[in-house]
């Protein structure tokens, strides 16, 4: 199972952030993630931003990978919102 975590602790980003350097860290193998990279078993992934550590970001590519990992889930409304974001890139 792979699960990806948002959590009221981490920072949340703002339009005037220019966070531009981040990658994904699996908090249960307690490494970086990396597609088949990381050790076998769920997987708690969150948003790792270099400038402020763990991020809540919207819409995440992983999002649209795992639509059913998210805690709590997305509802139709976010994850047709997230699509249609995905969309406009």
């Amino acid at each position: 199972m792979t699960q990806i975590v948002r959590d009221p602790g981490f920072y949340e980003p703002s339009d005037e952030d220019g966070c531009s350097r981040f990658g994904y860290f699996c908090q249960a193998h307690d490494g970086p993630y990396r597609h088949e990279s990381c050790e076998e078993g769920p997987h708690l992934i969150a948003l790792d931003c270099q400038e402020h550590g763990p991020e809540n970001m919207w819409p995440q590519p992983l999002m649209l990978m795992f639509p059913e990992g998210f805690d709590p889930p997305l509802s139709d409304e976010q994850l047709a919102w997230v699509r249609a974001e995905d969309d406009a890139v």
